[in-house]
């Protein structure tokens, strides 16, 4: 039986009306791709909690955790992954890729030019008034 992952995913969305988006690291399993920040919840956090922290250790900046976008399970050849997407905002301190190749703002528009990791899709669509 496959491994099963609950994480939390960060749309966080700027003054402009951009979302962040990261690039998953040549070190990071699907490489190259990219996402919505967050990680993995822990035992005893709430998804909320998990995402506040997420964001502090891979960003370095603290965000206010908002309503829930998306509920998405997508299975990988290794593992089965249950993605929370919550929409975000900074409250503190400025984006920095601590453990990503990069960071970008995007526009709406322009989220699909990116090649995102399959799990965060659903939420792309969503975002984009097609979920």
């Amino acid at each position: 039986m496959k491994k099963q992952i609950k994480v939390v995913g960060a749309v966080t969305v700027n003054g402009e009306g951009d979302i962040l988006c990261a690039l998953r690291s040549a070190e990071m399993s699907l490489p190259n791709l990219w996402e919505f920040p967050g990680g993995k919840i822990e035992q005893g956090e709430t998804p909320e909690q998990s995402l506040m922290r997420e964001i502090k250790e891979e960003l370095g900046c603290t965000v206010e955790v908002q309503e829930m976008i998306e509920d998405v399970v997508h299975e990988y050849p290794a593992v089965i992954v249950q993605l929370l997407t919550y929409r975000t905002k900074i409250i503190e301190g400025t984006p920095q890729a601590k453990e990503h190749a990069e960071l970008k703002w995007v526009s709406p528009s322009e989220l699909e030019r990116l090649e995102w990791a399959p799990a965060d899709v659903p939420t792309i669509h969503k975002l984009l008034g097609r979920g």
